[in-house]
């Protein structure tokens, strides 16, 4: 269990990583700043403490899901394809200054973190509580992405 979770670990950080090498730039970037942000947006230092907890969170809920679970292929598959997302929403919005692109990824990564929110509910129980920051973390992300797609 506690080597699964070192793994999802590093894992889930790798993302966080290669994320960052286009959000940092793209955060103080003259596109981002002049942007009509929404009144909602959290101050900057909120995401990195947001994702980081989100991140360790994700990473316990996958250790327990994947020695839970009879069908590792699957599982691996949606946790794939929600990495693959995670990542690919940075550069699509904060280098390619994509925010309808970004709007599909961000929403389909929502999707993907809510299938395994109720997909494995009944199987998690109590644990589930470990995935609903993130899904909960994605649905205001979500909005402040429609926003300033509707708003710029």
């Amino acid at each position: 269990m506690i080597l699964r979770t070192f793994l999802f670990l590093l894992i889930n950080f790798a993302a966080l990583g290669i994320g960052s090498l286009f959000t940092n730039a793209g955060v103080s970037s003259e596109w981002y700043l002049s942007l009509n942000k929404a009144p909602w947006t959290p101050p900057g230092w909120v995401f990195g403490a947001a994702w980081t907890t989100i991140m360790i969170c994700f990473a316990v809920y996958m250790a327990f899901i994947y020695q839970l679970t009879q069908n590792k292929k699957v599982l691996i598959t949606l946790f794939s394809i929600q990495w693959v997302l995670n990542v690919l929403w940075n550069p699509v919005f904060f280098y390619f200054y994509q925010a309808g692109a970004g709007l599909i990824i961000i929403t389909a990564l929502t999707i993907v973190v809510g299938i395994f929110l109720f997909r494995y509910g009944a199987a998690m129980k109590f644990k589930s509580l470990l995935i609903l920051p993130y899904f909960l973390w994605l649905i205001i992300a979500t909005s402040l992405n429609l926003y300033i797609l509707l708003e710029n």
